[in-house]
């Protein structure tokens, strides 16, 4: 399969916080079929252990997260409506107006639209658009009541989550889809599987995905509990900033060196280890200060401390129905990463851990 076909199986599944049960039933199945047996955590993370015949050896952790940014329903309104409260973070200027789908208790798919004020509801009022708020943001699958919505299966606590479909762009080189963020992540670690099934290593490997990344970085939590690694690494998307006249984080500029963000401080000891690894590998890669965190902020401070660090990519829009991202980039990624689990070894983890 062309990797564009992956990315385009994987960013067009519907899973968000809470409901990840798509995307693991994607990844356990892909799983299998590489020979690996996959285990889960309590609040459902997928993995597998790669173990190592190396006496001792040092335990890595590899996580992507499932979910995607989506949203719940909270109130069912009496012309059949729907408010919502949010999984993950948005900026609610990009919400009205798109498509979405419904998933009700039995697991019906429903279509929903957000309803945008058109202008001529607007003339002659006075009134001046307002940043709105995402409980006000009305979803409207178009039932004639209340009743009705209940009649069809709809009930408070079902989740809405985007539609889209995943395309090129006319250069060949950028793909425009939701949910880059982050299955990018969760297309590393089955890539990342795929080249290691018939290779011996001298670290055990925790390879999989966490659940409620996108909540407060929940799954992470539970998952470095379980397996108790000794490194930590998470493979997620983050924000590019190019478009808006910022040179943090840049489309085909490479894989991120993710040096800080407001949760986490890479260490030097891991730093000087990815640097020296990135130039005798010869990937391109970009420093980046992220606004935002990922699991690695949540690993670096689970059981006695582990040190973390996440190896991403960057993605115009992101938490949005059309995220715009490079594939070369995707490619320096998985190199980077294909790099570091190869050269990682037991001293090179307690150098590592040497600050």
């Amino acid at each position: 399969m062309e990797l564009f076909d992956k990315v385009k199986a994987l960013t067009e599944i519907q899973a968000t916080s809470g409901f990840e049960g798509p995307v693991r039933d994607y990844l356990k199945k892909r799983m299998v079929e590489l020979g690996y047996t996959p285990e889960f955590d309590g609040l459902g993370g997928i993995f597998v252990t790669k173990t190592s015949k190396v006496e001792n050896a040092p335990r890595i952790m590899v996580a992507a997260h499932m979910d995607e940014v989506g949203f719940m329903v909270s109130a069912i309104k009496s012309d059949g409506t729907l408010r919502v409260v949010p999984l993950g973070g948005w900026n609610p200027l990009v919400v009205s107006g798109q498509r979405f789908t419904l998933f009700t208790r039995t697991g019906q798919k429903i279509p929903v639209v957000t309803g945008g004020l058109p202008p001529h509801l607007l003339r002659g009022t006075g009134a001046t658009p307002q940043m709105p708020a995402l409980s006000d943001i009305v979803f409207d699958a178009a039932f004639e009541d209340a009743a009705e919505a209940v009649q069809y299966g709809v009930a408070q606590g079902d989740v809405i989550i985007p539609e889209t479909e995943t395309i090129l762009t006319a250069n060949g080189k950028n793909v425009m889809s939701k949910a880059w963020d982050n299955r990018y992540g969760c297309l590393m670690i089955l890539e990342l599987l795929e080249f290691l099934a018939d290779k011996e290593l001298p670290v055990t490997l925790i390879v999989g995905a966490n659940v409620q990344e996108e909540v407060g970085l929940r799954g992470a939590k539970v998952s470095t509990t379980k397996f108790k690694p000794e490194l930590f690494f998470a493979v997620d998307c983050s924000p590019a900033s190019d478009t808006f006249g910022d040179d943090n984080g840049q489309l085909g500029q490479g894989t991120t060196l993710r040096f800080f963000d407001p949760g986490h401080i890479m260490l030097p000891g891991l730093k000087n280890f990815l640097l020296d690894t990135a130039e005798t590998a010869k990937v391109k890669t970009q420093v980046y200060m992220a606004k935002g965190g990922t699991d690695a902020g949540a690993a670096h401070l689970a059981n006695e401390g582990i040190p973390s660090t996440t190896i991403g990519v960057v993605a115009r829009y992101i938490h949005s129905h059309q995220t715009i991202f490079n594939l070369d980039d995707f490619s320096q990624a998985q190199n980077f990463l294909r790099a570091i689990v190869t050269h990682l070894n037991a001293d090179q983890v307690a150098q590592i851990k040497n600050y």
